[in-house]
Formats: structure tokens, sequence, C-alpha cells
């Protein structure tokens, strides 16, 4: 009686938590809880467009390994943080394979992003964290998703598992 009593509980949990962010717009928990990308092609010429979405394809294959280790958002920030002279180093080795001369530059920052709905799921504008790549001058269209949670390391070849907490409650609870 007691676990079913606590599976009920959780669940009433969960769903309450999910109409209040709804309910909010999501802002709040957008700002708080997800580290997104940025990657700024170095103008809107299309071969500049082209190689900035060959880079975005590298930079995610190689961020994915690191982004699948992460817990929240605060490790996600120091994984990423610890690793961007090597972020740097795949943007710039696609860079030259494909005849640029421009190099790029990455950091982790605050900045404004606008509302932007990825599935399900809608992330209103505001100030994010977000791992920035400019490739060159960085002024072109860019390209954005999100590192934490994995949103966009979501392909059918990334290495990225997904865990239900209250699955993982439960579990514990009855075993």
């Amino acid at each position: 009686m007691k676990k079913i009593l606590l599976c009920l509980v959780v669940i009433v949990a969960v769903i309450s938590t999910v109409v209040l962010v709804s309910n909010a717009g999501g802002q709040a928990q957008a700002q708080t809880d997800y580290l997104r990308i940025h990657v700024r092609a170095n103008s809107n010429d299309a071969v500049d467009q082209n190689v900035k979405y060959i880079v975005k394809d590298e930079v995610v294959k190689f961020i994915t390994p690191y982004a699948a280790q992460c817990t929240d958002k605060e490790k996600a920030i120091n994984v990423i943080s610890n690793i961007l002279d090597k972020i740097e180093k795949v943007c710039d080795r696609v860079l030259r394979e494909k005849g640029f001369s421009y190099t790029s530059k990455a950091s982790v920052r605050a900045e404004e992003f606008p509302t932007r709905v990825y599935g399900d799921l809608t992330l209103e504008s505001g100030l994010y964290d977000a791992l920035i790549i400019e490739l060159g001058s960085g002024t072109g269209d860019n390209w954005w998703c999100v590192i934490y949670p994995p949103l966009c390391f979501t392909s059918g070849t990334a290495d990225v598992k997904y865990r239900s907490v209250i699955y993982d409650i439960i579990t514990k609870f009855f075993n």
C-alpha cells in the first residue's frame, strides 16, 4: 500500500511541475536549467553558411560524449568550459580542411536568445548560458540548440542515453 501511495505522490508531483512550468511559459525554468549552443557563421555568404553546418555537425559529434556525462547544467558548464580549446581545434580543423583561412573562437557566457521551439519544448526569449562558437568574424546567420539537457545530441548515431529520474526513484523503492 505504501508503495502505491508513493507512486501516486510522485506522479502528482510530476504532473504539477509540468503544469506549473507550462503555465509560466517555461521562461524561469529555461533560464536556469538549460545550457545552449550557438554557432555563428563568418558571414551570410553561401560558402560560410555551408561550412557552419559542417562545423556544427563535427562539434556536436565531438561534444556528445561529454554532454552524456552531465547530470545538471552546472556540470555541463564546467565540462564544456574545460574543453573550449579542444572545441576550437575541431572547428579550426574543419575550416582548414574546407579551405578557409579564418579560425574559430569558443566561449561559455550568458547571451540573449529569441523564443525557440524544440519539438514539444518551448524556450522563451531571454538570457541563457551558452557555448558560443564564432567562426571568423561571427557576423553571419547562426545555428543554435541545447547542450543540457542534450536536445541537439539525439541523432540515431549519438551515444546519449536519457534516464527518467522518476523511473529511477520508483525502481529503487521497489528493489
